[in-house]
């Protein structure tokens, strides 16, 4: 895999650096509202879920870096970190969903507020599936696309985020 993943090299090295700086400015940006934030009943969800997509694009760049390491291991630790992240994503989308229902949101606006969270999730656990299965060519422009979308999705919650603290 290693002749594979050399034609990516550049691009994880770009993407870990430029993705740990971007959750440090987040994570700075928020600590300074946090108490506003805290109070709020879906921001702590969305700031966590923004920094957790972050914090899997690192994770998986970074990973892709580590030499001579089989297609299939690198698929299975790229799913495993999905999953975790997932996990946040998950909460997210239940807390917006109860905050919604309250206040009688609508099924699209659920939706609306959800989906941009599970695009790089998708893209992830599709991109590990490939390296598992053996198209390791697939599974990294997957997992290129899917990098590309959690920064993507990680600046939108947190835009979210840091203009409902101002409300």
């Amino acid at each position: 895999m290693s002749e594979v993943l050399d034609g990516w090299s550049e691009f994880n090295v770009a993407m870990v650096g430029a993705t740990a700086a971007l959750a440090g400015l987040l994570i700075v940006a928020m600590s300074v509202n946090i108490r506003t934030i805290l109070e709020s009943p879906t921001l702590p969800a969305r700031a966590a879920a923004s920094i957790a997509t972050l914090v899997l694009a690192i994770v998986v760049t970074g990973l892709a870096l580590a030499p001579d390491q089989p297609a299939w291991l690198y698929g299975v630790e790229v799913l495993g970190v999905a999953l975790l992240a997932g996990s946040f994503e998950v909460h997210a989308i239940r807390v917006i969903h109860r905050d919604a229902t309250e206040h009688r949101g609508s099924a699209l606006e659920q939706l609306a507020k959800s989906i941009a969270g599970v695009l790089p999730l998708v893209a992830y656990l599709g991109g590990a599936i490939a390296l598992i299965a053996g198209a390791p060519a697939v599974g990294l422009w997957a997992l290129g696309v899917a990098t590309l979308l959690a920064i993507a999705t990680a600046i939108l919650y947190s835009w979210v985020v840091l203009v409902e603290v101002l409300r």
